[in-house]
């Protein structure tokens, strides 16, 4: 919140209304509020004031606290139950100062007291107070409202993207990869078989990233429905070890999936856990060495199944593996063959991973690789 202190007003902008049933207090304490700037509306019965309040909309209310039929307190009561102008702050006239009324005033609603009898200064200052928190509370109010229309802004601009972006770039892939197939060397040759796979390798990556953004702001946004079932976790390995096959082997790696052949099942959302698997395989294939191996292992261990991703890359420092999940400030670092990265997959990894009761977590050291390590919940340890 803004600190109220350091706000300046503009009397004139703010309306004050002053209850009184005596009319000589009436008359002075508009004679002084009008010499400080601000618009005063005085009415000396509380039931009037009480019927006009919600039309004239202060921004300060001042009730003498003794006055016949409602009193103050009573007056401030109706001031809280009434939707218009319950925020609206409240000061109290008095001339008593025992501690039982002071706390019935402020139990009633009120910020505030001026004790009679009060000087000009008491009275500019604690007035002042109340509207610098009016006009700190409705700096925030404008800037909530701002901030909503900027994030109802960025919410379609991600639509858009979804649905005007996302459509022809998976078509655009699709059509790469039958290219791909066909474009043999021995027949277009060398260069533009290359160019293809080249094309191939960038749309994957761009439609990688693309949908991890996606699914990064349905995830903050709350948006983001987490759909659990069981399902092999070895199947879905394999459909993305397959997926990846063709851009380790342009680097000449060696993806070695031993979880074929095994029944694993788990509880998770499976596109969820898909995407994790993607980006961890990815990031495998982008900072290992030509000629290498990734080595896929699943185990079981209590009651979580646990998917390792080793690598024999460059490997992490431990403050480098510190930053890995950090949604402010993620670790960005170029692949073996330059490939870029915008630190956000495994940021979205490590929230995927514990939204399905699970979690990521990583050995590494420099020079000797590293290992990922994916643990979500057996099928048969789940209790539903």
């Amino acid at each position: 919140m803004p600190c109220s202190a350091s706000i300046e007003i503009c009397p004139s902008d703010y309306t004050i209304m002053v209850v009184d049933d005596i009319p000589a207090n009436v008359l002075l304490l508009k004679m002084k509020l009008k010499k400080l700037g601000y618009n005063v509306a005085t009415y000396g019965d509380a039931c009037q004031a009480a019927e006009e309040m919600e039309r004239v909309r202060p921004d300060l209310f001042i009730l003498d606290v003794m006055m016949p039929g409602i009193n103050g307190f009573d007056l401030a009561r109706r001031i809280r139950r009434c939707a218009s102008v319950c925020d609206t702050p409240i000061i109290f006239l008095s001339a008593f100062t025992e501690k039982e009324q002071v706390l019935e005033g402020f139990e009633a609603g009120g910020q505030d007291y001026l004790f009679k009898p009060f000087d000009d200064e008491e009275l500019r200052v604690r007035v002042r107070s109340q509207l610098r928190l009016v006009a700190a509370r409705r700096t925030i109010e404008r800037q909530n409202e701002e901030l909503k229309a900027t994030i109802k802004g960025r919410d379609k601009l991600y639509s858009v993207i979804a649905h005007d972006l996302r459509s022809p770039l998976g078509a655009i892939q699709m059509s790469v990869k039958v290219l791909e197939d066909v474009c043999r060397p021995e027949t277009v040759g060398d260069d533009v078989a290359q160019l293809v796979v080249e094309s191939n390798k960038q749309i994957t990556e761009l439609f990688n990233l693309l949908d991890n953004l996606l699914k990064w702001t349905k995830s903050q946004t709350g948006r983001l429905t987490v759909v659990p079932q069981d399902f092999p976790m070895e199947m879905m390995v394999a459909s993305v070890v397959d997926m990846y096959a063709k851009v380790a082997a342009q680097k000449g790696i060696s993806l070695n999936n031993h979880t074929r052949g095994l029944r694993t099942l788990v509880h998770a959302d499976a596109d969820m856990c898909k995407t994790v698997v993607r980006n961890l395989i990815s990031n495998a294939i982008k900072f290992s060495p030509g000629h290498t191996a990734i080595e896929i292992d699943l185990r079981t261990e209590g009651g979580f199944a646990v998917l390792a991703i080793c690598d024999h890359g460059v490997g992490l420092s431990s403050d480098e593996c510190a930053r890995l999940f950090d949604d402010d400030n993620p670790l960005v670092k170029f692949g073996t063959a330059n490939e870029e990265g915008s630190g956000l997959g495994l940021v979205l990894c490590k929230d995927f991973a514990e939204r399905n009761g699970g979690h990521l977590r990583v050995e590494s050291a420099p020079g000797s690789g590293s290992t990922f390590s994916l643990c979500l919940p057996l099928a048969d340890a789940v209790v539903i």
